[in-house]
Formats: C-alpha cells, structure tokens, sequence
C-alpha cells in the first residue's frame, strides 16, 4: 500500500504482485493509491512472477523480500528499534528484556537484532513463525550448523502479511536468540483477545506476536525474572473484516476457534499455554 502511494506521487504506474487469498480489503486499499493488483495462486512463485511482469512492461522488480533489511539504517535514527526504545526511556524497565517480532520479509527482525547489538543492550529477539511459513525450519538448519536456504513450503501462510513458503534473503538468523512456532488458532485467538481489550480490531500477526509476549511473560515469571516485554502491533484488523473477522472464514477453514479462545483466556489468567516449539536461548 505504502509503494502504490508513493508510486503515484512520483507518477508511476505501480503492479502489486501478492497471492490471490489476500484479503479483498488490502487489494481495495492499494487499488485505492492507484495500483493494480497481480494475482497468483501460487504464493511461491510471486518472485518469478513478478520478474516477469518487470520484464514485460519495461518495469522494475523493487524485490522488497530480498532488500528489505538493508534498506534502513539500523544504526541512526529513523527505526523501528530506535523508535521503541525511545518510548521505553521514561518506563520503569526502559531497555527490554525482549523484543517479539514476526517475519515476513525478514527486515524488522534484522533491524531490531542489529540495533540491540550496535547499541549494546542486553535485549535479546524472539521472532514468531506462523503455523504455515518456513523460516521457524530454516533456523532450525542454521543451529545444526548446515543452514539449508533451497527449503520451502508448498503452501502461503494464513497469517497475512507474515510467514513465507521460501527462505527470504533479508532473513538473518544471527539477528534472533530464539523462534516460536505458533499455530494459526492461537494466532487468530489472540487478535480476537487483543482487539476485545484494546477496543479495535488488529490483523492476525500483531496475534501471533501477542502469543509470544504470553509465551516470554510465563518464561520470566516462573524464573522469577522482572523486566519489559515489547511487541508490535501490526496492521489494522479493519483490512481483515471480509476473513478474520467473519465467522464463516474460520467454518470454511475447520478451525476451532472455540478452544483456541479458551486457551488463551486461560494463559492471560496465568494458565499454561498450550505446548509451542521453540529453537533458540
């Protein structure tokens, strides 16, 4: 949406190459700032698509999954990272225990590990994987010492705007201390607990992250930790109104959304939650 917007301003035509289960109001959105949507049923095929519209038309592929974590300066001002952690200064614990994030071209978790790093704070990353998405095994390849970058998935993630069916090059490993793998009901849950509690509706992976911080916070306490636990909330929920937020979606989908409240309701209460796999420190 951002690049159909600014496409306009500099008066170029703008082509959004995304997967055909993307959700109509986003298309709505960019077809608003004057884009046209490209539509592929096969979601890891975007790339290749996408080179071959550039091609055609006399375009250019901007290729956002691959540039995407170098296209900020992690170092200055003007981040994701320096943003929170300039928000964080007047609380009673200004520098985070962790940060949780979730990957989609790979470039937030790659600022923010960078930004931690360079600035030498002891903050350490937890980066969320949806239920369907490859990053969560390739950094299972990475630990083993033998990081297999060919993996994919022959399916996209339901978790829009996070996830991906191949391993993007603007995911950097060394940036993360530890994945979670979360599934999509939980994900889903936590939007809808979220929303409830912040009174408006957020996107499915501001839940996903949402089932990190629970997952930490249950970390920290039973070690008897104290500290801060940041997270982002992502795109608005209102995008979301024709699948997230519809009733039949989740019918047409067999997920139980019942027990997947009940589960997280319990774990905001101080219950467990359910069993999630975890790589890392």
């Amino acid at each position: 949406m951002s690049e159909a917007y600014f496409a306009r301003l500099l008066g170029l035509p703008f082509v959004a190459v995304m997967p055909a289960s993307t959700s109509p109001d986003k298309i709505a959105a960019i077809e608003f700032y004057g884009g046209r949507c490209h539509l592929v049923d096969d979601p890891g095929a975007i790339n290749a698509e996408s080179a071959r519209l550039a091609r055609e038309l006399g375009g250019h592929f901007m290729d956002q999954f691959t540039y995407a974590e170098r296209a900020t300066d992690w170092r200055a001002n003007n981040n994701i990272a320096e943003s929170i952690f300039k928000q964080m200064s007047e609380e009673p614990h200004p520098v985070p225990a962790w940060i949780v994030c979730s990957p989609g071209t790979g470039g937030t978790s790659a600022t923010l590990g960078r930004y931690v790093r360079y600035r030498r704070y002891g903050t350490r990353i937890l980066c969320v994987d949806p239920e369907t998405s490859v990053f969560f095994d390739y950094y299972r390849t990475e630990l083993s010492g033998a990081p297999d970058t060919s993996l994919t998935l022959p399916c996209g993630s339901r978790i829009e705007g996070i996830g991906r069916p191949r391993v993007e090059p603007s995911f950097i490993p060394s940036c993360v201390e530890a994945m979670l793998k979360v599934p999509d009901d939980l994900s889903l849950a936590a939007m809808r607990y979220v929303s409830q509690r912040l009174g408006r509706r957020v996107g499915g992976s501001t839940g996903t992250n949402f089932i990190g911080v629970l997952a930490l916070a249950q970390q920290m306490q039973a070690a008897g930790e104290s500290g801060s636990i940041v997270t982002i909330l992502c795109d608005s929920g209102e995008r979301y109104a024709h699948s997230y937020y519809r009733e039949a979606w989740y019918a047409e989908r067999g997920i139980d959304t019942v027990a997947a409240d009940a589960a997280v309701a319990a774990a905001v209460a101080g219950g467990a939650l359910p069993v999630l796999e975890r790589l890392g420190s």
